[in-house]
């Protein structure tokens, strides 16, 4: 039976969170892996006022085979990267376990849903994570049928659920808005670059989650 595991783990535990932590002003989102041959190419978003800098610092960097912009708009970037073999060795051990990562992003830690398709695969995993002196924390284990069961929360992660729900709450969303991010993000004790990828990500699954939903309301202009 298929299985989802979230994991969190230290940027300096895998080589692309290394190189996003020396840029305070980006975090990235990992949108899908494709194996090739031996090596991974991830196709990431990237977010903030440190694309530029990000680009040149992979473009240099003698792990990286190339770095392709594939889309790009004010402050945020869609990437190819094809990582020399076996540079990015935490993402290789998901392709090698046969695992899909169904969400990856940096905040001040990274977070990922990855699906295995059963036990023994989060096993090998685990297993390979050890071989390559990495380390995580395994925060859930969740069957298919479990997480189709929850949908009311939307998919969200409790920092997600937490700071839209704050924002929420503190009057956000209202038109004049009652509260800033800054204001919000030092009441959760966090960045104001993390707070904003929080609520940016949990409002997106929620308007997706309740527009798509069969029944709901579509309007033409």
């Amino acid at each position: 039976m298929a299985i989802i595991a979230e994991i969190s783990i230290q940027g300096d535990e895998f080589l692309l969170g290394q190189i996003i932590a020396e840029y305070p002003g980006l975090s990235v989102e990992i949108e899908r892996v494709v194996p090739a041959d031996k090596r991974v190419m991830p196709y990431i978003w990237g977010y903030g006022t440190d694309l530029k800098e990000f680009e040149a610092a992979m473009n240099e960097s003698s792990n990286v085979r190339s770095i392709t912009v594939l889309d790009e708009y004010d402050d945020r970037a869609l990437y190819k990267i094809e990582w020399e073999d076996p540079a990015e060795q935490l993402i290789a051990g998901i392709t090698e376990t046969d695992a899909t990562i169904l969400e990856a992003h940096s905040d001040d830690e990274w977070l990922f849903r990855i699906r295995f398709e059963d036990h023994s695969g989060l096993a090998q995993f685990n297993e390979y994570c050890r071989t390559h002196d990495i380390s995580y924390q395994l925060t859930r284990v969740s069957s298919m049928a479990d997480a189709n069961a929850t949908e009311t929360d939307f998919g969200l992660t409790d920092a997600q659920y937490e700071a839209l729900s704050l924002a929420v709450e503190r009057g956000y969303f209202k038109v004049p808005r009652d509260v800033e991010y800054d204001e919000l993000a030092a009441e959760l004790d966090v960045s104001v670059q993390a707070l904003s990828e929080r609520i940016r990500r949990g409002a997106d699954k929620v308007l997706h989650d309740a527009l798509t939903q069969p029944g709901s309301r579509n309007t033409q202009n």
